[in-house]
């Protein structure tokens, strides 16, 4: 349900230009025009110059006005929180006739972008937006590639040399590399931060990046060639503000992006996947090699197995229908990988062609679907244009006609379409695991770049790292297996693929394989506990009643990481931890630690479960049935039921982490007789205030397992 309070004024500001002032709902972000240009505070110190706004021939805003206040809450199916809220300012300036200036001041941030009316045949204007990032000023940000995949080192200055074998490569006359991808973040004052993306690209924007002379950041978007006519407006750009937990936390890109354009999102189901490729660098044309993962997806209770490019090329006489058959037979929902044939598409795997065309989109999807895939994976597109922020759209609709769980690669990074599409359940768009394969430079970087990615490219939306290695691939990798673990917990990511093969899963204790099977890849709410980027980072996440915390060490010496995990309302836990020689150290705790000592490249997990509470009011979905539960009892109201049930009350008699069973006796009306049955009700979490109620009968006369499921909310 999303709910929408809006107070809407219209006040211009009468102060001076260079008094004009913009402000948070919490009061902590500010802003002020001056020069034409913003300034944007936290806690009333700078943290963001941006001295140009607006377009050619229109580059000067007139006085701001307070156009709304509004608070939102709406669900997601992914993410850091299942239940989102925000609150914002939203100011408003007219930049020329017909072309205005949206601001909007959220309490973790500022989004901003232009609408014009009347367009007539018009080709867009070039954009100036402008931001300032002086020299000196630390700063994580990324060479531009059209896959997003490279790394974000620290520095203090724009003079950087161009990785050579990147795409898109644009240099100064001095050699230094003068393009940059999203997101970047800043430390423009110790303790402060500021991470700049985008958001909410529509059909008929292109993507931009940053294009910098010297200090000064431009953004720059994609070639978009359409003519326009009417109203059309940029994507949002956006700028996270405040400390570290408010980047992390932050779910700012998702506020301001369209909301969910499906209505029935009940087969949207997250998921940890097994991954056929990292291992064998190829291995999804033989049908053994598939047999086999989807075996451990079986061993490891698994909900996916991903079979990856050249299945249209199967060997051992078999083919893709054989090998989704036998997934499926075994409970196991498969997905399939395809070339989007936009990027690399000579000499680069198949299948080819089969999704650029509508007609052949909807046939190839239609036919996924009827042979029992769950999803696909899109891979090798070639920019930020128009063309492929339209074409990725489509395909997103045109899946979820289909009921096809979406995971782009080689793509451009979200910017909140995970809320518009709720069928996208992750992106790559990342340096990850796969690299492993690729080239030698990763061994000794992962770990540096593994405590990067949190405050970087994994804020922004869900990342297809493909975490987890605890063997080699064709270079080897020189992090713990703990740390390869807390991965899985670190990174946000709706469709987690596990990069190793079986027999290394095998390897591993008992509880490091039980681990795969109940980890969560959705999340009730996330905590940043400690960290900075590069040197380490601890998360905590709670999916229902249980928290995990995971932590690693970036650096290449040992390190304590202090823990205040004051917030969480439990004391045992299990900790997975590294012992001498790359060994396990799995073990219990009565109390929660307050610090943790890690190895170089080193990690932990906590898992810490807490007791099922299932008390208060709930409704069904219908608003047929109305439940309250009190301690050990659960009474539930079915007067209005097809059934002419009155009530009944259940005792529990069984508990686990997700959920509660209950006995009882059952009173209902026979021919006018009141009478009694036995009934047995399973209570589980599906989310945060969601459950599904199944409700199971059997009287002396007859069976009654009628298996009803109510999916019940609670209710203040």
């Amino acid at each position: 349900m999303r709910r929408l309070f809006i107070v809407i004024a219209l006040a211009c500001l009468t102060l001076q230009a260079s008094a004009q002032q913009m402000i948070s709902p919490n009061g902590r972000i500010t802003a002020n025009l001056n020069n034409g240009g913003l300034t944007v505070s936290f806690n009333q110190k700078q943290v963001l110059d941006i001295p140009v706004v607006g377009f050619e021939g229109m580059t000067t805003p007139q006085p701001f006005c307070f156009r709304r206040h509004f608070k939102e809450e709406y669900a997601m199916l992914g993410g850091k929180r299942l239940q989102c809220s925000n609150e914002a300012n939203e100011y408003v300036s007219a930049l020329g006739q017909d072309v205005r200036m949206i601001v909007r001041f959220y309490n973790d941030g500022i989004a901003f972008r232009y609408e014009f009316t009347n367009l007539k045949d018009a080709v867009l204007p070039k954009e100036l937006t402008t931001y300032r990032i002086v020299e000196g000023t630390k700063r994580w940000m990324q060479q531009w590639t059209d896959s997003y995949e490279g790394f974000f080192p620290l520095t203090t200055s724009y003079k950087t040399l161009p990785v050579r074998n990147f795409s898109g490569v644009t240099k100064s006359a001095d050699g230094w590399n003068i393009r940059w991808g999203y997101p970047t973040l800043l430390e423009p004052v110790d303790g402060m931060f500021t991470l700049i993306s985008e958001a909410n690209i529509e059909h008929g924007q292109s993507a931009s990046c940053l294009y910098n002379d010297k200090e000064l950041f431009r953004v720059t978007p994609a070639e978009n060639p359409l003519h326009f006519s009417g109203n059309w407006h940029t994507p949002w750009r956006t700028a996270i503000i405040g400390n570290l937990a408010d980047i992390i936390e932050s779910t700012l890109i998702t506020d301001v992006s369209e909301p969910s354009q499906l209505s029935d999102i009940e087969w949207i189901q997250p998921g940890v996947v097994s991954w056929i490729y990292w291992a064998y660098n190829h291995g999804s044309n033989d049908y053994n090699i598939i047999r086999q993962y989807v075996d451990m997806a079986v061993k490891l209770h698994l909900p996916y197995v991903l079979i990856d490019a050249e299945w249209d090329e199967m060997l051992n006489g078999k083919t893709i229908e054989d090998a989704v058959k036998y997934a499926v037979d075994n409970k196991v929902k498969p997905i399939i990988w395809y070339n989007s044939s936009v990027g690399w598409i000579d000499g680069a795997p198949t299948p080819k062609f089969r999704l650029n065309k509508p007609e052949d989109r909807e046939k190839e999807f239609a036919w996924c679907e009827k042979i029992g895939v769950a999803g696909v994976k899109i891979d090798f597109f070639s920019g930020d244009n128009q063309l492929n922020m339209d074409y990725c759209i489509d395909l997103l609709e045109s899946a979820a006609r289909h009921h096809l769980l979406v995971n782009f690669h080689g793509a451009t990074v979200p910017r909140g379409w995970q809320r518009t599409w709720p069928n996208l359940l992750s992106t790559e768009g990342v340096y990850g695991a796969e690299w492993y394969n690729n080239v030698p430079t990763f061994t000794a970087q992962a770990a540096r770049h593994n405590a990067t990615l949190p405050f970087t490219r994994n804020v922004i939306g869900p990342m297809d790292y493909t975490p987890c290695a605890f063997s080699d691939s064709q270079h080897p990798h020189i992090t713990s297996n703990a740390h390869e673990l807390a991965l899985t917990v670190l990174y946000e990511s709706t469709l987690q693929h596990l990069a190793d093969k079986p027999e290394s899963y095998y390897a591993q204790p008992q509880q490091v394989q039980d681990f795969f099977g109940q980890l969560p890849t959705v999340w009730d709410e996330t905590r940043f506990v400690s960290g900075y980027p590069g040197e380490s980072v601890v998360l905590a996440r709670r999916n229902g009643n249980t928290w995990y915390v995971a932590g690693i060490n970036g650096r290449d010496e040992a390190q304590t990481l202090n823990l205040d995990l004051s917030f969480i309302p439990g004391s045992q836990a299990t900790v997975f931890s590294d012992a001498a020689k790359k060994a396990w150290d799995i073990h219990t705790v009565k109390a929660l630690p307050t610090e943790m000592a890690l190895q170089p490249r080193g990690g932990f997990v906590l898992v810490i479960p807490q007791s099922f509470e299932f008390n208060g009011k709930y409704l069904s979905q219908s608003g047929e049935l109305l439940f309250r539960s009190t301690g050990d009892s659960l009474y539930v109201d079915i007067a209005q039921s097809h059934r002419n049930v009155s009530a009944f009350k259940l005792v529990k008699n069984k508990e686990s982490k997700k959920s509660t069973t209950y006995n009882a006796y059952e009173r209902y009306m026979n021919n006018g007789r009141e009478t009694y049955r036995e009934v047995f009700i399973r209570v589980t979490r599906i989310r945060n205030k969601e459950y599904l109620l199944e409700y199971f009968g059997k009287d002396k006369d007859r069976d009654y397992n009628s298996n009803e499921r109510y999916t019940i909310r609670a209710i203040d």
